[in-house]
Protein backbone atom coordinates (compact mmCIF):
# COMPACT_ATOMS: atom_id res chain seq x y z
CA UNK A 1 0.00 0.00 0.00
CA UNK A 2 1.40 3.63 -0.95
CA UNK A 3 0.82 6.73 -0.36
CA UNK A 4 1.97 10.24 -0.91
CA UNK A 5 2.51 12.71 1.78
CA UNK A 6 3.63 15.93 2.19
CA UNK A 7 6.64 17.61 3.67
CA UNK A 8 5.30 20.85 3.93
CA UNK A 9 2.78 21.26 0.85
CA UNK A 10 -1.05 21.20 1.27
CA UNK A 11 -2.93 17.98 1.20
CA UNK A 12 -6.42 18.64 -1.11
CA UNK A 13 -8.90 17.57 1.00
CA UNK A 14 -11.67 16.38 -1.29
CA UNK A 15 -9.52 13.58 -2.35
CA UNK A 16 -12.52 10.73 -1.67
CA UNK A 17 -10.75 7.33 -0.34
CA UNK A 18 -12.89 4.43 -0.75
CA UNK A 19 -11.49 1.33 0.96
CA UNK A 20 -11.88 -2.60 -0.96
CA UNK A 21 -11.28 -6.28 0.14
CA UNK A 22 -9.72 -8.45 -2.30
CA UNK A 23 -10.47 -12.01 -2.04
CA UNK A 24 -7.60 -13.09 0.17
CA UNK A 25 -8.90 -10.39 2.58
CA UNK A 26 -6.15 -7.74 2.16
CA UNK A 27 -7.14 -3.83 2.35
CA UNK A 28 -6.53 -2.01 -0.65
CA UNK A 29 -7.46 1.46 -1.31
CA UNK A 30 -8.82 3.67 -4.59
CA UNK A 31 -8.45 7.27 -4.25
CA UNK A 32 -10.40 9.60 -6.70
CA UNK A 33 -8.28 12.69 -7.53
CA UNK A 34 -8.94 15.29 -10.51
CA UNK A 35 -7.02 13.98 -13.48
CA UNK A 36 -4.43 17.16 -13.40
CA UNK A 37 -3.57 15.77 -9.83
CA UNK A 38 -3.08 12.01 -10.81
CA UNK A 39 0.41 10.96 -9.67
CA UNK A 40 1.25 7.11 -11.52
CA UNK A 41 1.07 4.66 -8.88
CA UNK A 42 3.25 2.10 -7.35
CA UNK A 43 2.31 -1.52 -8.70
CA UNK A 44 1.74 -2.89 -5.79
CA UNK A 45 -1.38 -2.45 -3.63
CA UNK A 46 -2.05 1.27 -3.02
CA UNK A 47 -3.43 4.13 -2.89
CA UNK A 48 -1.59 7.69 -3.95
CA UNK A 49 -2.68 11.21 -2.97
CA UNK A 50 -1.09 14.54 -4.99
CA UNK A 51 0.28 16.77 -2.92
CA UNK A 52 1.44 20.39 -4.46
CA UNK A 53 2.09 23.91 -2.94
CA UNK A 54 2.32 25.64 -6.91
CA UNK A 55 1.16 23.09 -10.47
CA UNK A 56 5.14 23.42 -11.18
CA UNK A 57 6.78 22.19 -7.63
CA UNK A 58 5.64 18.61 -6.50
CA UNK A 59 7.65 17.91 -3.71
CA UNK A 60 6.57 14.83 -1.46
CA UNK A 61 7.58 12.26 0.80
CA UNK A 62 6.20 8.58 -0.27
CA UNK A 63 5.00 6.72 2.66
CA UNK A 64 4.53 3.24 1.87
CA UNK A 65 4.07 -0.58 3.65
CA UNK A 66 3.83 -3.80 2.50
CA UNK A 67 0.37 -5.03 1.34
CA UNK A 68 -1.20 -6.44 4.63
CA UNK A 69 -1.63 -9.79 5.45
CA UNK A 70 -4.92 -11.87 4.91
CA UNK A 71 -7.37 -11.28 7.56
CA UNK A 72 -7.93 -14.61 9.92
CA UNK A 73 -10.45 -16.13 10.70
CA UNK A 74 -10.78 -16.38 14.70
CA UNK A 75 -13.45 -18.73 15.08
CA UNK A 76 -13.66 -21.47 16.65
CA UNK A 77 -11.17 -20.32 19.34
CA UNK A 78 -10.32 -19.56 22.83
CA UNK A 79 -12.70 -16.03 23.11
CA UNK A 80 -10.93 -12.86 23.73
CA UNK A 81 -11.78 -11.40 27.50
CA UNK A 82 -12.53 -7.47 27.09
CA UNK A 83 -10.36 -6.77 29.68
CA UNK A 84 -7.35 -7.86 27.65
CA UNK A 85 -5.61 -4.39 26.48
CA UNK A 86 -2.20 -3.45 24.56
CA UNK A 87 -0.97 0.06 25.20
CA UNK A 88 1.20 0.85 22.26
CA UNK A 89 3.49 3.67 23.58
CA UNK A 90 3.53 2.68 27.06
CA UNK A 91 6.15 4.47 28.63
CA UNK A 92 5.05 8.17 26.79
CA UNK A 93 3.75 10.92 29.22
CA UNK A 94 0.24 9.75 28.26
CA UNK A 95 0.66 6.33 28.08
CA UNK A 96 2.33 5.10 31.48
CA UNK A 97 -0.96 7.16 32.84
CA UNK A 98 -2.89 4.89 30.10
CA UNK A 99 -0.96 1.61 32.40
CA UNK A 100 -2.03 3.28 35.43
CA UNK A 101 -5.89 3.74 35.33
CA UNK A 102 -5.78 0.30 33.15
CA UNK A 103 -4.40 -1.10 35.95
CA UNK A 104 -6.14 0.69 38.64
CA UNK A 105 -9.61 -0.27 36.75
CA UNK A 106 -8.79 -4.48 36.95
CA UNK A 107 -7.95 -4.25 33.17
CA UNK A 108 -5.38 -7.06 32.41
CA UNK A 109 -2.45 -4.64 30.38
CA UNK A 110 0.23 -5.98 28.00
CA UNK A 111 2.75 -3.16 27.03
CA UNK A 112 4.45 -2.77 23.72
CA UNK A 113 7.84 -1.57 23.85
CA UNK A 114 10.51 -1.07 22.00
CA UNK A 115 14.18 -2.98 22.63
CA UNK A 116 15.80 -0.51 25.26
CA UNK A 117 19.16 -0.84 26.87
CA UNK A 118 17.09 0.63 29.91
CA UNK A 119 14.25 -1.68 30.57
CA UNK A 120 10.69 -0.52 31.23
CA UNK A 121 10.82 -2.68 34.53
CA UNK A 122 8.40 0.15 36.07
CA UNK A 123 5.90 -1.04 33.84
CA UNK A 124 6.65 -4.72 35.36
CA UNK A 125 6.28 -3.47 38.71
CA UNK A 126 3.01 -1.59 38.20
CA UNK A 127 1.59 -5.05 37.42
CA UNK A 128 1.56 -4.87 33.27
CA UNK A 129 2.99 -7.42 31.03
CA UNK A 130 5.61 -5.82 28.74
CA UNK A 131 6.26 -7.08 25.08
CA UNK A 132 9.10 -6.17 22.97
CA UNK A 133 8.08 -4.58 19.04
CA UNK A 134 9.34 -1.99 16.98
CA UNK A 135 6.66 0.14 15.20
CA UNK A 136 9.42 0.81 12.38
CA UNK A 137 9.77 -3.17 11.97
CA UNK A 138 5.87 -4.72 10.74
CA UNK A 139 7.03 -8.46 10.88
CA UNK A 140 7.58 -7.66 14.81
CA UNK A 141 4.07 -6.37 15.46
CA UNK A 142 1.19 -9.40 15.09
CA UNK A 143 2.90 -11.95 17.76
CA UNK A 144 1.65 -8.76 20.40
CA UNK A 145 -1.80 -8.90 19.52
CA UNK A 146 -2.81 -12.58 20.34
CA UNK A 147 -5.17 -12.48 23.00
CA UNK A 148 -5.78 -8.64 22.61
CA UNK A 149 -9.45 -7.21 22.75
CA UNK A 150 -8.04 -3.48 22.45
CA UNK A 151 -5.59 -1.68 20.92
CA UNK A 152 -4.40 1.97 22.96
CA UNK A 153 -2.21 3.71 20.50
CA UNK A 154 -0.08 6.47 22.42
CA UNK A 155 2.76 5.98 20.44
CA UNK A 156 4.93 8.83 18.46
CA UNK A 157 8.32 9.01 17.35
CA UNK A 158 11.02 10.26 19.41
CA UNK A 159 11.77 13.95 18.72
CA UNK A 160 15.22 12.51 16.82
CA UNK A 161 13.80 10.30 14.69
CA UNK A 162 11.99 10.58 11.11
CA UNK A 163 8.46 11.15 11.42
CA UNK A 164 7.43 9.02 9.00
CA UNK A 165 8.76 5.35 10.10
CA UNK A 166 6.94 5.36 13.13
CA UNK A 167 4.17 8.08 12.65
CA UNK A 168 2.81 6.83 9.25
CA UNK A 169 4.45 3.53 8.05
CA UNK A 170 4.89 2.03 11.62
CA UNK A 171 0.69 3.13 12.40
CA UNK A 172 -0.39 1.77 8.90
CA UNK A 173 1.28 -1.42 9.87
CA UNK A 174 -0.02 -1.54 13.36
CA UNK A 175 -3.33 -1.27 12.43
CA UNK A 176 -3.34 -3.69 9.37
CA UNK A 177 -1.98 -6.05 11.47
CA UNK A 178 -4.71 -4.82 14.42
CA UNK A 179 -7.62 -5.49 11.22
CA UNK A 180 -6.22 -8.90 10.75
CA UNK A 181 -6.43 -10.34 13.69
CA UNK A 182 -9.87 -9.72 14.73
CA UNK A 183 -9.12 -6.68 17.24
CA UNK A 184 -12.30 -5.75 18.38
CA UNK A 185 -11.91 -1.97 19.35
CA UNK A 186 -8.76 0.77 18.74
CA UNK A 187 -8.29 4.15 20.22
CA UNK A 188 -6.16 6.71 18.02
CA UNK A 189 -5.03 9.81 19.73
CA UNK A 190 -4.52 12.29 17.41
CA UNK A 191 -3.80 16.34 17.68
CA UNK A 192 -6.33 18.63 17.64
CA UNK A 193 -7.20 21.37 14.40
CA UNK A 194 -4.58 18.52 12.42
CA UNK A 195 -6.81 18.76 9.76
CA UNK A 196 -6.15 22.38 9.34
CA UNK A 197 -2.34 22.63 8.94
CA UNK A 198 -1.16 20.47 6.05
CA UNK A 199 1.73 22.14 6.24
CA UNK A 200 3.09 20.34 9.03
CA UNK A 201 3.92 17.05 8.52
CA UNK A 202 2.88 15.42 11.83
CA UNK A 203 -0.30 16.94 11.80
CA UNK A 204 -1.26 15.79 8.17
CA UNK A 205 0.18 12.27 9.06
CA UNK A 206 -1.76 11.98 12.27
CA UNK A 207 -4.79 13.40 10.30
CA UNK A 208 -4.07 10.90 7.12
CA UNK A 209 -3.78 8.09 9.99
CA UNK A 210 -7.52 8.94 11.48
CA UNK A 211 -8.80 8.54 7.46
CA UNK A 212 -6.73 5.11 7.63
CA UNK A 213 -8.21 3.57 10.46
CA UNK A 214 -11.72 5.18 9.57
CA UNK A 215 -12.10 3.55 6.62
CA UNK A 216 -10.39 0.07 8.16
CA UNK A 217 -13.35 -1.33 9.55
CA UNK A 218 -12.14 -1.43 13.18
CA UNK A 219 -14.11 -0.74 15.67
CA UNK A 220 -12.50 2.80 16.81
CA UNK A 221 -11.98 6.33 18.46
CA UNK A 222 -10.08 8.65 17.34
CA UNK A 223 -9.43 11.09 20.65
CA UNK A 224 -7.72 14.15 18.97
CA UNK A 225 -5.66 16.45 21.98
CA UNK A 226 -4.58 20.09 23.02
CA UNK A 227 -1.40 19.44 25.04
CA UNK A 228 -0.65 18.06 28.03
CA UNK A 229 0.19 19.89 31.82
CA UNK A 230 2.94 17.80 32.44
CA UNK A 231 5.18 18.78 29.58
CA UNK A 232 5.04 22.26 31.71
CA UNK A 233 7.10 21.12 34.48
CA UNK A 234 9.87 20.61 32.16
CA UNK A 235 9.51 23.54 29.79
CA UNK A 236 8.59 26.13 32.49
CA UNK A 237 8.54 24.89 35.74
CA UNK A 238 12.00 23.60 36.34
CA UNK A 239 14.21 26.07 34.34
CA UNK A 240 12.30 28.90 36.38
CA UNK A 241 13.64 27.23 39.91
CA UNK A 242 16.72 26.39 38.49
CA UNK A 243 17.23 29.96 37.13
CA UNK A 244 17.45 28.85 33.47
CA UNK A 245 16.14 30.46 30.56
CA UNK A 246 12.42 29.67 29.42
CA UNK A 247 11.55 30.17 25.55
CA UNK A 248 8.43 31.70 24.49
CA UNK A 249 7.21 33.54 21.27
CA UNK A 250 5.26 36.75 20.84
CA UNK A 251 2.24 35.37 19.53
CA UNK A 252 -0.88 34.90 21.11
CA UNK A 253 -1.55 31.76 20.54
CA UNK A 254 -3.54 29.63 24.00
CA UNK A 255 -3.70 25.86 24.29
CA UNK A 256 -5.81 24.16 26.80
CA UNK A 257 -3.52 22.02 28.61
CA UNK A 258 -4.88 19.29 29.93
CA UNK A 259 -3.65 17.13 32.95
CA UNK A 260 -2.89 13.32 31.27
CA UNK A 261 -4.40 11.64 34.13
CA UNK A 262 -7.35 13.01 33.26
CA UNK A 263 -7.01 11.87 29.87
CA UNK A 264 -6.91 8.63 30.83
CA UNK A 265 -9.73 8.46 33.09
CA UNK A 266 -11.82 9.58 30.14
CA UNK A 267 -10.46 7.62 27.82
CA UNK A 268 -11.91 3.99 29.77
CA UNK A 269 -15.15 6.06 30.23
CA UNK A 270 -15.86 6.20 26.51
CA UNK A 271 -13.77 2.79 26.10
CA UNK A 272 -16.51 1.20 27.99
CA UNK A 273 -19.74 3.63 26.52
CA UNK A 274 -20.39 1.75 22.93
CA UNK A 275 -22.47 4.89 21.59
CA UNK A 276 -18.79 6.82 20.83
CA UNK A 277 -17.45 3.78 18.52
CA UNK A 278 -16.77 5.39 15.39
CA UNK A 279 -16.86 8.70 17.16
CA UNK A 280 -14.07 11.55 16.60
CA UNK A 281 -13.37 13.22 20.23
CA UNK A 282 -11.65 16.68 21.60
CA UNK A 283 -10.08 16.03 24.64
CA UNK A 284 -8.92 19.84 26.34
CA UNK A 285 -8.52 21.52 29.34
CA UNK A 286 -10.94 23.94 31.03
CA UNK A 287 -8.86 27.18 29.94
CA UNK A 288 -6.45 27.85 27.21
CA UNK A 289 -3.75 29.76 28.79
CA UNK A 290 -1.01 32.04 26.58
CA UNK A 291 2.73 31.07 26.99
CA UNK A 292 3.32 34.29 28.68
CA UNK A 293 0.25 33.53 30.90
CA UNK A 294 1.82 30.09 31.95
CA UNK A 295 5.17 31.79 32.96
CA UNK A 296 3.71 34.55 35.01
CA UNK A 297 1.42 31.47 36.41
CA UNK A 298 4.73 29.93 37.28
CA UNK A 299 6.52 33.17 38.57
CA UNK A 300 4.15 33.54 41.02
CA UNK A 301 3.91 29.79 42.54
CA UNK A 302 7.91 29.93 42.23
CA UNK A 303 8.00 32.98 44.04
CA UNK A 304 10.53 34.29 41.48
CA UNK A 305 11.21 36.00 38.12
CA UNK A 306 12.08 33.88 34.73
CA UNK A 307 14.73 34.55 33.01
CA UNK A 308 12.67 34.40 29.67
CA UNK A 309 13.91 34.32 26.23
CA UNK A 310 11.68 35.62 23.49
CA UNK A 311 11.79 34.26 19.73
CA UNK A 312 9.74 36.16 17.32
CA UNK A 313 7.14 34.26 15.30
CA UNK A 314 8.84 35.91 12.43
CA UNK A 315 12.89 34.29 13.14
CA UNK A 316 10.49 30.24 13.23
CA UNK A 317 9.18 31.24 9.60
CA UNK A 318 12.14 32.30 8.02
CA UNK A 319 14.54 29.60 9.52
CA UNK A 320 11.94 27.34 8.02
CA UNK A 321 11.59 28.61 4.69
CA UNK A 322 15.68 28.52 4.91
CA UNK A 323 16.31 24.81 5.64
CA UNK A 324 14.06 23.83 3.29
CA UNK A 325 16.59 24.20 0.74
CA UNK A 326 18.20 21.83 2.20
CA UNK A 327 17.58 18.22 2.06
CA UNK A 328 19.12 17.08 5.34
CA UNK A 329 17.31 19.75 7.11
CA UNK A 330 13.49 18.38 5.72
CA UNK A 331 12.83 16.98 9.26
CA UNK A 332 14.11 20.03 10.83
CA UNK A 333 12.15 21.97 8.98
CA UNK A 334 9.25 20.11 9.67
CA UNK A 335 9.26 20.28 13.21
CA UNK A 336 9.57 24.25 12.90
CA UNK A 337 6.78 24.09 10.91
CA UNK A 338 4.89 22.88 13.91
CA UNK A 339 6.51 25.17 16.48
CA UNK A 340 5.17 27.89 13.51
CA UNK A 341 2.00 26.56 13.97
CA UNK A 342 2.38 26.45 18.32
CA UNK A 343 3.46 29.83 17.61
CA UNK A 344 0.76 31.36 15.58
CA UNK A 345 -2.63 33.47 16.51
CA UNK A 346 -4.42 29.97 17.14
CA UNK A 347 -6.49 28.57 19.63
CA UNK A 348 -6.02 24.95 20.95
CA UNK A 349 -8.79 24.61 22.66
CA UNK A 350 -12.19 22.73 22.16
CA UNK A 351 -15.71 23.14 23.84
CA UNK A 352 -16.37 20.48 26.20
CA UNK A 353 -19.80 20.88 27.33
CA UNK A 354 -21.52 18.06 25.20
CA UNK A 355 -18.32 15.59 25.62
CA UNK A 356 -18.31 15.86 29.39
CA UNK A 357 -22.45 15.45 29.10
CA UNK A 358 -21.55 12.06 26.99
CA UNK A 359 -19.24 10.98 29.22
CA UNK A 360 -21.33 11.81 32.13
CA UNK A 361 -18.52 13.54 33.78
CA UNK A 362 -18.63 16.83 35.75
CA UNK A 363 -16.48 19.54 34.75
CA UNK A 364 -15.92 20.13 38.36
CA UNK A 365 -13.76 17.18 38.59
CA UNK A 366 -11.05 18.01 35.68
CA UNK A 367 -8.35 19.21 36.92
CA UNK A 368 -7.09 23.11 36.42
CA UNK A 369 -4.02 24.31 35.23
CA UNK A 370 -3.62 26.47 38.46
CA UNK A 371 -4.25 23.40 40.56
CA UNK A 372 -1.65 20.94 38.81
CA UNK A 373 0.87 23.47 38.69
CA UNK A 374 -0.06 24.71 42.74
CA UNK A 375 0.56 21.00 43.93
CA UNK A 376 3.64 20.58 41.80
CA UNK A 377 5.45 23.96 43.42
CA UNK A 378 4.12 22.83 46.42
CA UNK A 379 5.65 19.48 46.49
CA UNK A 380 8.89 20.51 44.97
CA UNK A 381 9.68 23.28 47.30
CA UNK A 382 8.62 21.43 50.09
CA UNK A 383 11.55 19.00 49.18
CA UNK A 384 13.61 21.53 48.69
CA UNK A 385 13.22 22.93 52.25
CA UNK A 386 13.84 19.50 53.47
CA UNK A 387 16.67 18.91 51.47
CA UNK A 388 18.63 22.42 52.55
CA UNK A 389 17.44 21.41 56.55
CA UNK A 390 19.25 18.08 56.03
CA UNK A 391 22.37 19.53 54.29
CA UNK A 392 22.66 22.22 57.29
CA UNK A 393 22.15 19.46 59.93
CA UNK A 394 25.44 17.65 58.62
CA UNK A 395 27.87 20.38 57.92
CA UNK A 396 30.95 19.72 59.35
CA UNK A 397 33.00 22.96 60.75
CA UNK A 398 37.01 22.51 61.64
Amino acid sequence: MAWRLPTTHKLHHHVAFSPTTTATGELSWRSNIAPSLLVSPSTSTSASVSLARKPHVRLSVRCATAAPVGAVNLAPGTPVRPTSILVVGATGTLGRQIVRRALDEGYDVRCLVRPRPAPADFLRDWGATVVNADLSKPETIPATLVGIHTVIDCATGRPEEPIKPVDWEGKVALIQSARAMGIQKYVFYSIHNCDKHPEVPLMEIKYCTEKFLQESGLNHIVIRLCGFMQGLIGQYAVPILEEKSVWGTDAPTRIAYMDTQDIARLTFIALRNEKINGKLLTFAGPRAWTTQEVITLCERLAGQDANVTTVPVSVLRFTRQLTRFFEWTNEVAGRLAFSEVLSSDTVFSSPMGDTYSLLGVDQKDIATLEKYLQDYFTNILKKLKDIKAQSKQTDIYF
